[in-house]
């Protein structure tokens, strides 16, 4: 009888409740405290959306249509920048053609007086002294319209040597004048806007 409670008791201490209990113990070691809290359908970083956001495809088609019109402004100024390129390039070249049309206004009394000149040399009437005089002029009306475009004469006669703005032909000796000193102009000069153009052919004392 004893041998039999014996195995009574063994199978008790290995039952499937007491199989199952240990099972129970584990899983819940196992899973996490907050666990029930979780909804299985819910998808993965739900939280992290905006309801409120914008479709991909809206946005997709808005950022299109900014690039649309960006390209539309830079083609724009592209054509705007190519017109005032253009009319600078007329308007430098207008600029050389017509650079001397003052100048050449200025000439033209002269070229008038020059012609009546020629015109009085032929008469009978015309003498020696009416001629120079007639020149004289002329020549007086040429320098104005030179000097109204900043050309300056140089007659440096009885001045001081400028080696910048002379240039000496021969020294000779002369007592008369201090040394270095221009004697005779064989050719005058000129200098137009404060820049030489030409240096005066001088003689200069030594």
């Amino acid at each position: 009888m004893s041998s039999g409670r014996t195995n009574i008791d063994e199978e008790e201490e290995h039952s499937p409740a007491t199989d199952a209990g240990e099972e129970t113990a584990a899983l819940e070691d196992v899973v996490p405290e907050h666990a029930a809290d979780i909804d299985p359908e819910a998808p993965e970083h739900a939280a992290d959306i905006d309801p409120e956001a914008e479709p991909l495809e809206q946005q997709l088609s808005q950022a299109q249509e900014t690039i649309k019109d960006y390209w539309e402004q830079i083609m724009r100024l592209r054509a705007e920048i190519e017109n005032n390129r253009k009319r600078a390039l007329r308007d430098i070249e207008a600029a050389h053609k017509f650079a001397v049309k003052s100048f050449v206004e200025s000439l033209l009394p002269v070229i008038d007086s020059m012609e009546m000149g020629q015109i009085a040399s032929q008469a009978e009437t015309a003498t020696l002294e009416s001629i120079n005089e007639g020149t004289a002029l002329t020549m007086d009306m040429f320098i104005q319209a030179l000097e109204k475009h900043g050309l300056q004469q140089i007659d440096p006669k009885g001045e001081k040597f400028d080696p910048e703005r002379h240039q000496a032909i021969t020294m000779i000796e002369d007592k008369t004048v201090s040394s270095n000193s221009v004697i005779e102009v064989m050719q005058k000069g000129f200098v137009l806007n404060e820049r030489l153009v030409r240096p005066a052919m001088v003689v200069v004392a030594k």
